[in-house]
């Protein structure tokens, strides 16, 4: 009930929000690095593809009309393992003249460490460009560590994963972190979107969902995939890390 509660506390946010849908589904981009992981890539895109159609599949028999289109994205577009043994098998390379509608950075698997963000300036480089021409970021977990290595962060609100914030307010002084908000919108036209724990990529679909194709088809996808929003954040967990190297 919480979480449904939450998702009607957007309603009276989400006709500002809203981007107009065309007769084409948008285009959510969610990009994959060598560091990430699968589990969180293929259970967004599935979150996604659900947006539209799955609601009438189960009460009516009949799917409807899909309104996102999720585009799992690499440097180099070819299939690539990552974290954990896993494989993704990219749908496209990036390139500068690609702009999807919005774009999902989700956990990485990496350590607090100032190395980190090695090997992927190719990606920190394609979402500078990206944001410049103004597009919309979402990151989950870890991934909002990409943001704030490309500059994208300084004197805004972020979140990120509890066990990640010390290092963040360490490397990144100029962000505003807020550890026990599960949820963070910030930056020009609210087009930085912050999801913090693991499974916060859950909620940080939703939020699109609703964002993008309205509140009730957010709250349906929330029933059909049995999701309950994250109420009450991160500070229960954020203790285990004070006091840490």
């Amino acid at each position: 009930k919480r979480g449904l509660a939450r998702m009607h506390a957007l309603r009276g946010k989400s006709t500002a929000m809203a981007s107009p849908l065309t007769d084409r589904p948008m285009e959510i981009a969610i990009l994959t690095v060598a560091e990430t992981t699968s589990s969180t890539v293929y259970g967004m895109n599935d979150l996604l593809c659900s947006a539209g159609r799955d609601w009438g599949l189960i009460t009516q028999g009949q799917p409807g009309t899909p309104l996102i289109r999720p585009t799992i994205v690499s440097t180099s577009g070819e299939p690539m393992q990552v974290a954990n043994n896993g494989w993704i098998m990219p749908h496209r390379s990036l390139d500068a003249d690609y702009h999807p509608d919005a774009v999902c950075v989700l956990e990485i698997a990496i350590a607090p460490r100032s190395d980190f963000a090695i090997g992927m300036s190719e990606e920190i480089d394609w979402l500078q460009h990206y944001w410049r021409k103004g597009g919309i970021i979402a990151a989950a977990c870890t991934g909002a560590l990409l943001l704030a290595e490309a500059g994208l962060l300084d004197d805004q609100d972020a979140t990120t994963h509890w066990g990640f914030c010390d290092f963040v307010s360490r490397r990144y002084p100029k962000v505003r972190l807020h550890p026990n908000r599960a949820l963070v919108t910030s930056g020009e036209e609210q087009r930085l979107i912050m999801a913090g724990g693991g499974t916060s990529w859950m909620d940080l679909g939703l939020y699109l969902i609703a964002r993008f194709c309205g509140v009730e088809e957010a709250i349906h996808v929330a029933k059909v995939h049995l999701i309950d929003w994250h109420e009450v954040g991160q500070q229960p967990y954020a203790v285990l890390s004070c006091g840490r190297k």
